[in-house]
């Protein structure tokens, strides 16, 4: 028994000593201990505290909107003054016609512009007509007639536009008026009754800015647009 209990109290002792040692390396719990971190727990929703320390909640926006878009306008508008403007400079035209759109009036406005000089180009009356106010037509028709009476012809390549904005806008009951800047490249040269080049070139691309000016009445039936004015900018 003596020899029994010798042994047994050495290894208690060794026991008690490495239990210590432990201790002291590994600390103990004091209940303010991060969660072990569990990769398939729901994520914390926008707004409440989560468990993992790790994670720090962006603020909010200052200017109370939470990010929202404030008084009903579109979030493109808010961050792009461009958008804005737009928007405020048609506003004339929305008010009397609300189904207008500003992009499919640009689009329609660059078919139209390129239709226009192509036919201006080849004397194309017949085409011209329905896209042109009256006056207007006048004016394209004397030029192609005063081309025609020199036997002139035009060699004439659309290459394409390069821009296409809105600058003015305006409308009340009887007309609505909307101004387009294109910005386009071409490629012309206008030959002589024996074929030679007076104006232009045949191989060089220049680039060309117009201003033009659509109207259309909004107690007409008709919702097509015509050219009503024309303009070269500086």
């Amino acid at each position: 028994m003596q020899f029994f209990d010798f042994y047994t109290l050495v290894f208690i002792a060794i026991a008690v000593f490495f239990f210590l040692r432990l201790r002291g390396v590994l600390g103990k719990r004091t209940g303010h201990e991060r969660r072990p971190y569990d990769p398939y727990a729901e994520k914390p929703k926008t707004g409440q505290k989560s468990s993992n320390d790790n994670v720090i909640n962006l603020p909010k926006r200052d200017d109370g909107s939470d990010g929202e878009p404030v008084d009903g306008q579109d979030e493109d508008e808010d961050v792009d003054p461009k958008k804005l403007a737009l928007k405020n400079l048609v506003a004339p035209i929305v008010a009397r016609d609300p189904d207008f759109d500003a992009k499919e009036f640009v689009t329609g406005a660059r078919v139209a512009y390129e239709m226009i000089v192509t036919a201006y180009a080849a004397g194309n009356r017949d085409q011209l007509k329905p896209l042109l106010s009256e006056e207007v037509y006048a004016g394209f028709d004397e030029a192609i007639a005063e081309r025609e009476s020199r036997s002139e012809n035009v060699d004439f390549t659309f290459v394409g536009i390069e821009k296409a904005n809105i600058v003015d806008a305006h409308g009340d009951n009887s007309e609505l008026r909307v101004t387009v800047r294109f910005v386009s490249e071409l490629i012309s040269a206008t030959r002589n009754q024996d074929g030679d080049i007076i104006d232009g070139s045949a191989s060089k691309v220049t680039e060309v800015t117009d201003i033009w000016t659509f109207a259309r009445d909004p107690r007409d039936g008709d919702p097509n647009w015509r050219l009503v004015a024309t303009e070269a900018a500086d």
